[in-house]
Parts: structure tokens; sequence; C-alpha cells
């Protein structure tokens, strides 16, 4: 017993070893995205409604780009838990050439179909809501945080890569220069003060876009400062070439891991949409919400990554029978912090929307959909845990189907037909729409448990 509840401190202990610097990274930028929504929401309701719609469609490629980092990031990690440091140096490479492909896509859908992306939520009424005011705010933000997509994508290579060998406190330090970076531009910019001009929704961009560079230009000094450390960045750039062994199957993985993060985020921009359809007080509701559950919610997320990275380089050690043991501890511990942070959110509920410049109607709708998310926080736990474990071994179609294929056979149809066809109230949609995800959680156990899942993907 003693040696079994010594082993499962290790295991804890080597997740969060990773994860709370991670936690601690996008915790911050949270605050800080939360912080600039106070900032948008004190200029008025279809100010923070249009940094809202045009942010849903950020998310969207922001998660693109993190599916096309993600699929080769599993070999990267089992590259690295077997010692290879050329092959982690390939996926490095690999890497780069699918970031710049996202930004040239992302930028050409959002510069030509920006109007039509934005327009699709602003169908449903909303009382005292100009939606042509929001549109023209909405297109201005989007227009000016064109510029960050490329020092975005850049420094996502370099994070997720520091990440899978063993580092996360490097990007933990760029993370915190372009998180200070941005609270103060965005108060000098949005308000106009030290003599700056007030830009509104416009200073809120033009922060974040600066915030970006100033990431990437830390994260990439203090990577190449280390290589030693970094062996894998030692004559990275002498070529840009990626041999064919380890292109074709990071791609044939990661390709579903691609198209289900870029489908998933889809998804979840469709729900939005589905929502806004019942007013656009409802979006602003759901804008207050996301705010603060986004910025507690860093803690599943670092976890089930964490999950992913451990088991990953446990499979590339070979490790199977601890990877599988380890998996389930994982799980439950994963789910168990959650339930804390969930208690926290509840406890706030009621406070944090009395912070915001607009009508008690949002103000009601954000309390009530920060209660039902804060309540499913741990099914949402469970699930990152169980994903993550489930990509770790390269099973990326199983987890396609797991995740977007679900969202959109499932959760969206049932948002549409509910909100479109019945007269239940929009908080009871919300809340049905999330207990859908228990089915979710119990494939994802019993296909665990079954370890269909292991396997070592660099022999």
């Amino acid at each position: 017993m003693r040696i079994m509840n010594q082993r499962n401190t290790r295991i804890y202990k080597r997740a969060l070893l990773l994860a709370v610097p991670m936690m601690i990274q996008n915790g911050i930028t949270n605050a800080v995205g939360l912080v600039d929504n106070l900032m948008v929401g004190s200029l008025g309701t279809e100010s923070m409604t249009a940094v809202a719609i045009a942010g849903q469609l950020f998310f969207v490629f922001n998660l693109a780009v993190f599916g096309g980092l993600s699929g080769p990031g599993i070999f990267g990690a089992q590259y690295y838990g077997r010692g290879d440091t050329e092959g982690v140096r390939n996926i490095f490479r690999l890497k780069w050439w699918i970031s710049l492909f996202c930004v040239a896509l992302g930028a050409l859908v959002f510069l030509f179909g920006g109007n039509a992306l934005i327009s699709l939520y602003l169908r449903g009424e909303g009382n005292g809501i100009d939606a042509g005011l929001t549109l023209t705010l909405g297109r201005e933000y989007m227009l000016i945080m064109l510029a960050g997509l490329l020092p975005f994508g850049i420094t996502q290579v370099y994070s997720s890569s520091l990440r899978e060998t063993d580092e996360s406190v490097k990007p933990l330090v760029a993370g915190i220069c372009a998180v200070v970076t941005d609270v103060l531009l965005n108060y000098l910019l949005i308000f106009g003060k030290c003599g700056l001009p007030r830009l509104g929704v416009k200073g809120a961009a033009v922060a974040t876009v600066l915030s970006r560079f100033v990431e990437l230009a830390v994260i990439v000094v203090l990577a190449h400062k280390n290589t030693a450390k970094h062996k894998f960045l030692q004559n990275v750039y002498h070529t840009m070439r990626v041999p064919l062994a380890v292109l074709k199957p990071a791609l044939r993985k990661g390709f579903p891991i691609f198209i289900n993060e870029f489908l998933w985020s889809g998804g979840i921009a469709v729900l939005t949409q589905c929502y806004s359809i019942r007013g656009l007080n409802v979006v602003a509701g759901l804008n207050i919400s996301n705010a603060i559950c986004n910025m507690l919610n860093v803690v599943f997320v670092a976890l089930g990554n964490a999950v992913g990275i451990v088991i990953g380089q446990m499979l590339g050690a070979r490790q199977f029978d601890e990877a599988k043991k380890d998996s389930i501890r994982l799980m439950w511990f994963s789910g168990a912090v959650s339930a804390g942070v969930a208690l926290v959110l509840l406890a706030i509920s009621g406070v944090f929307p009395q912070a915001y410049d607009t009508s008690q109607e949002v103000r009601r709708y954000g309390q009530f959909f920060i209660m039902i998310t804060a309540s499913f926080f741990p099914v949402q736990a469970l699930l990152n845990a169980l994903y993550f474990t489930l990509r770790s071994g390269g099973k990326t179609v199983i987890t396609f189907v797991f995740d977007s294929f679900y969202t959109w056979v499932v959760s969206v149809p049932a948002a549409f037909v509910l909100c479109n066809f019945t007269t239940i109230p929009i908080l009871g949609i919300y809340a049905i729409v999330q207990a859908l995800d228990l089915i979710k959680v119990t494939v994802g156990y019993i296909l665990v448990k079954k370890g269909v899942w292991i396997t070592s993907l660099v022999e």
C-alpha cells in the first residue's frame, strides 16, 4: 500500500510540475482577457458583444493551430521519451510548416468572410442593442487582430515543443511578459491615457497584437539562449526539410487531430450562434460567463495537456502497464481538482456580472450561465483527461469521433432544435446541451479502461 501511495504521489507530482506552469500562464492570459473584457464592457453592450463575437471566431483559429500542432506533438513527446533528439527536431520543423499554413488560411477567411461570419450572430433580437454598430465594431476589431495571427502561430510552435520536452517555465515567462504588455496598453489605448488617442475597441485589438509580438520575442530568445538544454534547437534552422519517414506518419496521425480541433471549435461557435437566436442579450450574457469561466477552466485544460504529455512519454519508453494504470489515476485526480474550482466559481457567480456596465437582464443571464458551466466543470475535467489519454497513443480517429463528431452529430443538432422549435428557456437548453457530455465521459472511460490506445509510435 505504501509503494502504491508513493507511486500515486509521484505521478500526481509529475503531472502538476507540467500543469501548474501552464495553469499559471493560461490563467494569467485569461485574467488579462477578463480585464480586457471588463474594460471593453465599460464602453457599452455593443462593444462588449462585438469583441465577444470576434473572439469566438478567433477561438476557432486558435484551436485549429493547436490541433495542427498537437498531432506532431504526440510524436514529439514520444521521441523525447525515447531520447531521440533528431526526431524532436524534425517534428519542430514540421510544426513550422503547419503553423504557416494555418495562419495563411485564417487570414484569408477573416479578411474576405469576416462580415458574413459576424453577421451570423446578429440575427436575434436584443433590447436596446444596435446590431449595425455591433457589426461595425466587430469588423474593426477583427481587421486589426489579423496582424497578430503570425506571431501567435510561431509562439505555439515553440511553446508546444518546449512543453513536450519537459520545459514549461519558459512559455510561462513569455506569457507573463505578454500579459503585462497587454494590460498596460489596453488601459492606455482603450481609454486614451497619457496623451494617447482614445481608440476604444480598436485599442483593445492593437494592445493584443503588440503583446503577441512581445511574447514571441521573449520565448525565442529564452529558448535559443539555452540550446545546451533544448538540444533539438541546435542547428534546427540549417534546413527546414522534414524526412518522409517522419512526415508521413506524423501527418497521417495528426490530420484527424487538426480536423477534430477545427470542427470542435467550429461546433462551439455554432452552438453560440444557436443560442444567439434567443436574443443578443443571451450573447452578451454568455460573454460575461465565458470571461470568468475561461479564466478558471485553465485548471482542467492544463491537467489534460499534462496527462497527454506524461502518458505519451511513458508510451515512448514502453512503460505500458504503468501508463494504463496512471491514466485512470490522473483522470480522477483532474476531476477532483476541478470540483474544487467549480465551488469557487459558484461562490462568485452572483457578484462578477455586476462589474459590467450593461442591463440587469444581461447580468442575470451571465450569473446563471456561470452557475450552469461551473456545475459541469468536473465532467469537462474527466473528458479532457480521457481525450488526451486516447490521443497520447495516436488513436486520433477515435478522438475525432469522440470529440468533434459527437459535437456536430449530437450537441449542435440538439441546440438547434431546442432553440428553434421549442419554448424551453435558453438556460434550460444550455444545461441540457452541457449534460449531453455525460455520454462522452461514459464512452471515453470504457475505451481508456480497455487500453485500446496503448502503443508506441516511434519504434
